[in-house]
């Protein structure tokens, strides 16, 4: 099988590190030129609770030069993903699969705009990882992917996926409730990312103070009902305890809207808490914790 990688900051240099480590036929593609120079020239280093492993990759800055694949995996941030698919429809045949395993809602939509449904697949990961410099990443919290077909229809194409992560050693399962996966990893992030953005804390320091355990759960408490108001199954029974565990999971982990604002970076949180405003506000449900973090964490943007 042959994977492109759309995206390679750190949750796609770990992904396809790991596949190309496995012999996977493994093209990662960044905007970065840095990024992309140092693995072409000294392999991509990824820091785990193994140790320290340099892993030869092909990078790219052209996605012409990456032809065709089996499996295309989207990784760039939510705000970027129409143009992303777009400009990569080089690497997409009839027969391409494209997976998205990024946060927030609406990359769906913008992926189906472009390419046919029956193609696209969607998941999540609780896997946490940190981009630490070009061409090195640090796999700061161990989990389980899920991903599915967004039509719902599984088929032997979603088990082949399934199987080619899991050999690779990102442990992996499949599901046929897309769009659920992705409201309960809605859930995950409306709990943690604003919160540690705002307040610099690391994942599992938010569990330290129960001033942020209570806007955490207020916020969760807003996903839960908008997500019952669509007729939206989640995937976990306590969605606050879910949170909780990817806490301490991932205890060591800055959260990828941390880092988006340590580095003075757009956030996703118009995918995120944002994306919660917006589907209440269609509903007429009232959602105060997640439009203040939203509010918040756009603030801090315009301070950059």
């Amino acid at each position: 099988m042959k994977v492109a990688v759309i995206g390679s900051g750190a949750m796609g240099c770990l992904y396809g590190g790991y596949l190309a480590r496995s012999g996977v036929e493994t093209w990662l593609y960044d905007v970065w030129p840095e990024h992309v120079q140092t693995m072409r020239e000294r392999g991509l280093i990824i820091e785990d609770r193994d140790g320290e492993h340099t892993i030869p990759v092909r990078a790219t800055l052209d996605v012409v030069e990456i032809g065709v694949v089996d499996l295309m995996i989207i990784f760039v941030k939510s705000t970027q993903t129409a143009l992303a698919v777009e400009n990569a429809r080089s690497c997409i045949g009839p027969d391409t699969l494209v997976l998205t395993l990024q946060n927030g809602l609406g990359n769906i939509e913008a992926i189906t705009a472009h390419v046919d449904s029956r193609q696209v697949l969607a998941g999540v990961t609780s896997n946490g990882c940190t981009l630490l410099g070009p061409g090195r990443i640090r796999h700061a919290g161990v989990g389980t992917t899920h991903i599915g077909p967004v039509t719902g229809v599984m088929t032997p194409a979603v088990a082949g996926v399934v199987d080619l992560f899991n050999g690779a050693g990102l442990t992996t399962e499949a599901s046929p409730n897309a769009v659920g996966m992705l409201w309960t990893k809605l859930v995950t992030n409306v709990g943690i990312n604003a919160l540690t953005a705002i307040t610099g804390l690391l994942n599992g320091q938010l569990l330290e103070h129960s001033e942020l355990l209570e806007i955490m759960d207020g916020a969760i408490a807003e996903v839960e009902r908008v997500a019952v108001a669509r007729g939206i199954r989640l995937e976990v029974e306590d969605p606050k305890g879910h949170v909780r565990q990817v806490c301490r999971a991932t205890a060591a982990n800055r959260s990828s809207m941390l880092q988006d604002v340590s580095n003075k970076r757009r956030t996703e949180i118009d995918a995120i808490n944002g994306a919660v405003v917006r589907e209440a506000t269609d509903l007429n449900i009232n959602v105060p914790y997640n439009r203040i973090l939203t509010n918040l964490v756009k603030v801090i943007e315009k301070t950059y």
